[in-house]
């Protein structure tokens, strides 16, 4: 039994009934069961399920379209003394691409046997093992229906049809794709039958097919050049809706190439829309290998409908250089122009910070829509608070509904738009670098275009500078909402700063929640009742009459617009790194007042608790003219749930606040949060402070979260000296 030697080349039917029966290093066939966000679930018999990990894919996961109960190959990696089962990606996905098929049956007599491939026809059996993509699977420059009479022959091991199928089993490698008299089912016949039967199997297409006139397999991975284009007409992505089944030529610049189990599929973007271009040469190789992102091309093919989707079987494709790529780029740039920019912005209320700021706010909308025009990921970044989480999703309320308009992929808005909250507003050099990494894996693996970074709230000061600067050493396009004051050097660095303070403007009773709502509204009009009660949500206290008003108008009053506030800054500190998308959107907009009451419920216990305990234990000093609260937030709060120090800190100088020279002070082992009545400059205190006392390691951290370092040894020598800095500042 040779195969015995060679059990990479055999995939197993596993008819056991323990995970512990598994073999590892095989390949098996199981069917999928569902999705995380961490990976696939797959069942490879009725009680054993394994997980096939993202790490473990050579795609990113929300472009695998494999659906529930789709047959697959995977590789059993490990199983766990627990029973959990590793699984491993196969670049093989389907049957033909095997040597062989047993059966694997540890409890019976089958075991090691052949998997019976017969059907009651006397045909192979069709084996949905291709993930499924939504697209066609016929190899460029294969015959029409017209010219199909003449054309290829399916090899006998590749995807049947329901037609009548050659009975011979031999191995795909020794044989040759003869023709019969009679008519042979092409690439597109197997196809269609395979749709129509839903079987899900588009995606295994004959690797074996043949040109009719030759009995040569091509020697390079360019597909066949086209029998006649010379008269195709040019026609703008727009018009490809009533061209279905026509033979149409279309220009512009190649978005991006993802390869999939079967064909390549070029995403192609002219100047009225995007679309996609099925390439095929063989399963898995990818089509045009010189053909790159950015790239001006012409794609000559014909218009189908797969699974819903328009798509265009690419029969040919030419790089375009010189004058003709000028001319396609000329016309993208025009239209680009024109539809990126917005005409104005409204503003949701009169506000007149939200009124300076009204050329960069014009200056990030055409940004934030350019990005999504050119097929270039957007990714926000916003702070972990119920302000950046509402101003996330204002943004994110805007931009989902043209990415879904601009691109035909049903995951579309996952793919090019990201959220990311920070713990903070400093955007430091880890969560740039994070930023970096995944961006650059995405361009070298997935040929991607490097993403517009917006961040919310985040990133205006000069602590941000080394994050920014790392995005701008890649060419990555950055742009900064804020409604505090901005640094002077974060405006040189950046490609666009919105800051009514910038402008001149006091921005003082401002959020980023309400400067964030106006941006998206100015992104996409359609939004503006959707996201109007945003503004309100967004304040813990003195909010604008306008917006309180605004809210109220579209049916939300004070208690409401309280419950959502809790809700979302609860939800913010859970799972902090996470958008939480699906979540947050069902508080913001789309659930009963269920969900939003019952989260902001368990805020108040919360809260009340930590604020029960803390009030209990505050020190009580004065320094000065000043009057100093002080909490012991390391002995008098739990550190690890919530509420955050930097909340619980807040509502405690909410509280305990007394005339206009008072502070209240959360002190930590390493660190301190402070806040005041009055103005205070804190790095000037950070400043005198380190003067006074130079061994503590003082260093302003976070300006906008009031936070200060300082090392643990110098914990009370640290804590007098920001007091006495403070001091001087009233």
């Amino acid at each position: 039994m040779d195969w015995i030697t060679h059990e990479e080349d055999v995939w197993f039917e596993f008819r056991g009934n323990s995970p512990h029966q598994l073999v590892p290093g095989r390949f098996y066939k199981g069917t999928v069961d569902g999705y995380a966000d961490f990976g696939v679930f797959v069942d490879l018999a009725s009680n054993v399920t394994g997980l096939l990990h993202r790490s473990e894919l050579d795609r990113r996961l929300e472009s695998l379209e494999w659906e529930p109960g789709d047959d697959v190959f995977i590789q059993v990696k490990n199983v766990r003394d627990n029973g959990n089962i590793d699984l491993g990606w196969s670049i093989r996905q389907s049957d033909a691409e095997f040597r062989g098929a047993r059966i694997h049956d540890p409890n019976g007599d089958a075991d090691n046997e052949p998997v019976e491939k017969d059907t009651e026809r006397g045909g192979p059996t069709t084996i949905k093992t291709r993930p499924k993509t939504g697209k066609t699977t016929k190899p460029v420059g294969t015959s029409t229906s017209q010219e199909s009479d003449e054309t290829d022959a399916v090899a006998e091991t590749e995807t049947p049809t329901e037609t009548e199928a050659p009975e011979s089993t031999e191995p795909a490698e020794s044989e040759s794709a003869a023709g019969d008299e009679d008519r042979t089912p092409t690439a597109t016949d197997v196809v269609d039958d395979i749709a129509e039967s839903e079987s899900d199997a588009s995606e295994s297409a004959p690797d074996a097919v043949e040109e009719s006139e030759t009995d040569d397999a091509p020697e390079t991975a360019e597909p066949a050049e086209p029998a006649e284009t010379a008269d195709v007409e040019r026609v703008s992505i727009e018009d490809i809706e009533n061209r279905v089944g026509d033979a149409v030529r279309v220009e512009g610049e190649i978005a991006s190439v993802r390869q999939t189990g079967g064909p390549t599929v070029f995403e192609l973007r002219d100047e009225t829309g995007i679309a996609d271009c099925a390439a095929f040469v063989e399963a898995g190789v990818r089509a045009y290998p010189g053909v790159e992102v950015g790239d001006y091309v012409r794609i000559d093919g014909e218009v189908e409908r797969r699974r819903g989707e328009l798509q265009i079987e690419t029969e040919d494709l030419t790089i375009l250089d010189g004058s003709e790529a000028g001319t396609v780029e000329q016309r993208l740039a025009d239209a680009l122009s024109d539809e990126a920019r917005p005409d104005a912005v409204a503003p949701l209320a009169a506000h007149e910070p939200v009124a300076a700021v009204g050329k960069s706010l014009l200056d990030a909308a055409e940004a934030i829509r350019r990005a999504v025009l050119e097929s270039r990921p957007i990714v926000v970044r916003h702070t972990a608070t119920a302000d950046g989480y509402v101003a996330g999703a204002a943004v994110e309320r805007a931009v989902l509904p043209l990415i879904r308009a601009e691109h035909p992929r049903d995951d579309a808005e996952y793919h090019y738009f990201t959220r990311r909250p920070l713990e903070e507003a400093v955007y430091g050099m880890d969560a740039a670098t994070n930023d970096v990494t995944r961006m650059l894996e995405d361009r070298d693996r997935h040929d991607e275009k490097l993403p517009l970074v917006l961040l919310l709230g985040a990133g205006s000061t000069s602590e941000s500078l080394d994050g920014l600067g790392l995005l701008g050493v890649y060419g990555s396009e950055r742009v900064v909402v804020d409604a505090a004051p901005a640094d002077d050097d974060v405006a040189a660095e950046v490609d666009v700063l919105v800051n009514p303070a910038h402008e001149g403007a006091d921005a003082r009773d401002l959020s980023v929640g309400a400067l964030a709502s106006t941006l998206a509204v100015a992104v996409n009009e359609d939004i503006r009742d959707d996201v109007s009660h945003l503004p309100a949500v967004s304040y813990w206290e003195h909010c604008p009459e306008q917006y309180l008003g605004l809210a109220e108008d579209h049916g939300f009053d004070a208690d409401r617009v309280r419950e959502l506030r809790e809700a979302v800054a609860l939800e913010a500190y859970y799972q902090s790194y996470q958008d939480k998308r699906e979540l947050i959107a069902d508080l913001l907009f789309d659930a009963d007042e269920g969900l939003a009451g019952h989260v902001s419920e368990q805020f108040r216990i919360k809260l009340e608790d930590e604020i029960e305990t803390a009030q209990a234990n505050l020190e009580r000093r004065d320094v000065g003219s000043v009057s100093a609260a002080i909490l012991d937030s390391d002995a008098y709060s739990h550190r690890f749930d919530f509420p955050p120090t930097s909340l619980l800190v807040d509502e405690l100088h909410r509280r305990t606040r007394e005339g206009n020279t008072f502070v209240t002070i959360a002190l930590g082992m390493d660190e301190l949060y402070v806040r005041s009545t009055g103005d205070l400059d804190l790095r000037a205190v950070v400043e005198s402070a380190a003067a006074e006392a130079p061994s503590a390691g003082l260093a302003a951290a976070g300006i906008r979260e009031g936070r200060i370092e300082f090392l643990t040894g110098a914990r009370d020598e640290a804590l007098e000296a920001v007091l006495e800095a403070a001091a001087e500042q009233f």
